[in-house]
């Protein structure tokens, strides 16, 4: 959406939520507000005597600060627009002013004058508590830190610097050079420890809020910035520039959590928090995927900023990493047991634990103490934990072993995420585009050092086998067993045996694995507010499914007693995929299923007997519907096997007409065939149950259904060829229905009671359809007579009656062949019969 405020310069915009508005100040001197639904404007007044060069809305009361190159702030009530107050003591332009987050009645500004000042907007007093200075020159933005956790604000000036205040002290802290041209914006992020400053030299600087060192440098090229804005609770930032306005993305919004046995233990800010998820209440746990009602506890402040908690193998230890550092905790208690600079920390299978530090040197510890360290040949990305120590460069993985500097195998893909199992036997890399299933084999590993075989610049190459590749992208994931669970970028929740995939859930929102509970048999994930959610999974359906794909039968029957009976068709399915489908016929427990098994297994009668049940679990449930497709589908099953009984009782009930036809007349049941014209003819299938009745010689029925089916032409041809004693009948209504539409042409049809002599031969037709219906009546022909009977098919009856008078004609057909034919088929040889 957009609309047009003024003609003049809009300087600053503002949301009021509370009343769906947007509130502008111009160039005009003019506040504005909109409704940003309906872009209606709602109120307009000129508000100051020069530029409005800011507007602050208040977070609760219905208040708007203005500040303005009159040199005053004027503090609005938006309900009735008026002026409350007006602060007067700034000696130039006043270029911002902001609430404080903390105390809602005081706010602060800032000047061209050099100058910040802190106001109270209660008590009627117009003039300032106090004045910070310190900038050489004007200033043109002022922020307070985030949430109001510390006393802090922060200004941006013409001198190309940045200052961080304390109000409380009313001293300067820190200064922030850098800057090449003024500084027009600067905030604290409300989420991360970082400040974000922006400045007419066309860059945005990134600067860490405990060491105030500058992080990163952006610049989009669009020349000078003049506004940034952040939103709690998310890591995103907008930039305002002179040529546009950029969003960005400020580091993960993957929550920092970790969870071992059931306790989680995540990180919000600095502050370290704790849950049990062992200690939920059964009776009060809601249904799968919904919030879980969570008993938080503060463990305390990290002395650094996590950016990444993982537990200690045994769970008694977690180590928090983040500002380069990291920090060892006891998990029960917010205990240091061990700290040291390191960009990345990961821990071993044993409890080893390696370190990276920012020029890619990694160091291995041993029960806390280094046990070595060593450069790696190439550029590291990233290292991962786990069975091996996993060294990521820049267009391949090495695996090394903990206990020295050995190369294991190098792989030539650069993943994302190395998620080991718990037994060490298999790890998943998950890549931006896929992820590779690789089984390791621990025994070639130590076969190979043992023996001190030869090892190449690629390691071993018995380490790793590749089981599988899987075109899908992995958010996060963990093992259970031998299955793999996974959350895809699709936000679905997938678990991946040998291969086999099958979604246990479609997510609402972006959530990440925590781990799995296996006394519980449950998944836990948490999503970015750290709400946690479960789903099921149960373990011995993942050790059944395992023990399957080994082939150990043995085994996957004992797991199976261990399945409740509601998964019993989770399992046929998986038996399905693997091609065990007589098992999963006796497995499963769903109709549809059991159906599509024991077609593809040829047992038909079965399917029959399925079908039949649902049909009559569907009769005792009005609003069901009859499965006719199933029916339909056996009905084709069967006729391709030859079974005709069981093809022909599957089309009835399917109600399928057009295979009936094909059926019947195919096998000449003319029976059958009188049927499915009835049911033709009921179900309005005109055109089906006309050729039916034709065949079966009932041309009067056929007949009914053309005029049934208001095919009143054709009808009355249809007479006039087949059996014309109906014709007077069938013109009289075409007449009466001709009529409605245009009597003139009614008229012009001819009945032949009237005018007989309109139709030659009339007589001879109507003797011809009295010996054909007597034929049909008596002594229908047989299919074993076609080769006489074919004959008919091309004879003139009406030149055959003239040859012959009417009772010499009647008496040829009712002996069964025409004239010209009797000799013929006296004299054919024998061996035409054989060949018919």
């Amino acid at each position: 959406k957009q609309f047009e405020v003024c003609n003049l310069p809009v300087r600053c915009a503002k949301f009021v939520t509370r009343k769906q508005w947007i509130v502008t100040a111009s160039d005009d001197m003019t506040l504005r507000a909109f409704n940003y639904n309906t872009l209606e404007k709602v109120h307009e007044m000129e508000a100051h005597t020069d530029y409005i060069r800011y507007l602050a809305v208040h977070g609760s009361m219905p208040h708007i600060l203005s500040c303005s190159d009159d040199m005053t702030i004027k503090l609005w009530e938006w309900e009735k627009w008026t002026c409350v107050q007006v602060f007067e003591g700034h000696a130039h332009y006043v270029m911002m002013c902001q609430w404080n987050p903390k105390d809602t009645t005081i706010f602060a500004s800032c000047s061209l004058d050099r100058s910040l000042k802190v106001w109270g907007a209660t008590g009627g007093n117009s003039a300032a508590h106090f004045t910070l200075t310190g900038h050489q020159r004007g200033v043109n933005c002022v922020e307070y830190a985030a949430g109001g956790e510390k006393p802090y604000l922060i200004s941006g000036s013409d001198d190309r610097t940045v200052r961080i205040w304390d109000y409380q002290t009313k001293h300067c802290i820190q200064t922030l050079s850098g800057h090449t041209n003024n500084v027009s914006a600067a905030l604290f992020h409300p989420t991360l420890p970082i400040i974000l400053t922006g400045s007419e030299d066309g860059t945005v600087r990134i600067w860490h809020q405990a060491t105030y060192r500058m992080e990163a440098t952006l610049n989009y090229f669009l020349e000078r910035v003049w506004s940034l804005a952040v939103l709690k609770g998310s890591t995103t930032a907008a930039i305002g520039y002179d040529e546009g306005t950029v969003a960005i993305k400020l580091g993960s919004e993957e929550p920092v959590v970790s969870m071992h046995s059931g306790k989680v233990i995540f990180a919000k800010g600095n502050e370290i928090l704790t849950t049990n998820l062992k200690l939920l209440d059964e009776d009060t746990v809601p249904g799968d995927g919904e919030r879980l009602p969570l008993a938080i506890r503060e463990m305390g402040s990290a002395e650094i900023f996590p950016q990444c908690i993982s537990h200690h193998p045994n769970g008694r230890l977690f180590a928090v990493c983040g500002d380069s550092e990291f920090v060892i905790y006891t998990a029960q208690a917010l205990r240091n047991k061990s700290f040291g600079s390191a960009v990345e920390f990961v821990w071993g299978f044993s409890g080893a634990y390696a370190t990276r530090d920012g020029a890619g040197k990694i160091t291995i510890f041993q029960d806390f103490k280094e046990s070595f360290s060593f450069k790696p040949p190439f550029a590291v990305d990233a290292i991962f934990g786990g069975r091996l120590l996993a060294v990521c460069g820049s267009d391949f993985i090495c695996f090394y072993d903990w206990t020295e500097y050995r190369l294991i195998r190098r792989i030539d893909v650069v993943p994302k995420l190395v998620i080991w199992s718990e037994d060490g036997n298999n790890v998943v890399l998950a890549t931006p585009d896929s992820f590779y299933i690789l089984k390791h084999d621990k025994d070639a590993v130590t076969a190979a050092v043992v023996g001190n075989a030869a090892i190449d610049e690629d390691g071993i190459d018995a380490a790793f086998e590749l089981v599988s590749e899987v075109t899908d992208k992995v958010q996060s994931g963990t093992w259970v067993g031998d299955c793999f669970v996974y959350v895809s970028q699709a936000q679905r929740l997938i678990s991946l045996v040998a291969g086999s995939q099958e979604t246990i859930a479609h997510l609402d929102r972006p959530q990440y694995l925590l781990g799995y509970m296996p006394d519980q048999s449950k998944l836990y994930l948490i999503d970015r507010e750290h709400n946690v959610t479960s789903w099921p999974l149960h373990l011995a359906l993942v050790e059944y499914q395992s023990a399957i794909m080994r082939k150990d039968f043995t085994a996957s029957e004992r797991h199976f007693a261990n399945v409740p009976e509601s998964l019993h068709n989770r399992v046929a399915r998986f038996l399905e995929n693997q091609s065990y489908t007589a098992e999963a016929l006796a497995i499963s427990k769903d109709d549809d299923h059991r159906f599509e098994l024991a077609t593809q297994l040829g047992r038909l009668q079965m399917a029959a007997d399925i079908i039949t049940s649902m049909s009559e679990q569907a009769a005792a449930t009005a609003a069901a519907v009859p499965p006719r497709a199933k029916w339909k589908s056996l009905g084709d099953v069967a006729l391709e096997q030859g079974d005709i009984q069981l093809a022909c009782r599957c089309f009835v009930e399917a109600n399928d007409i057009g295979s009936l036809f094909l059926l019947q007349t195919s096998c000449g049941d003319a029976v059958e065939l009188a049927k499915t014209a009835i049911m033709a003819r009921d179900s309005g299938i005109s055109n089906v149950a006309c050729v039916c009745f034709l065949l079966l010689g009932d041309t009067k029925s056929a007949l009914q259904v053309l005029i049934q089916a208001k095919r009143l032409p054709e009808a009355a041809f249809f007479a006039r060829s087949y059996c014309p004693s109906e014709l007077a009948e069938v013109v009289n209504l075409w007449k009466a229905d001709l009529a409605q539409v245009n009597q003139a042409v009614a008229d012009s049809l001819a009945d032949p009671t009237k005018y007989p002599d309109l139709f030659p031969g009339w007589e001879l037709a109507l003797a011809a359809e009295k010996t054909f219906r007597t034929r049909i009546e008596h002594s229908p022909p047989v299919a074993g007579a076609y080769l006489a009977e074919k004959k008919w098919l091309s004879m003139d009856v009406l030149d055959e009656v003239r040859k012959l008078t009417p009772e010499e004609f009647n008496a040829t057909i009712l002996r069964g062949a025409p004239t010209e034919a009797l000799q013929e088929a006296a004299a054919a040889p024998a061996a035409a019969a054989a060949t018919a």
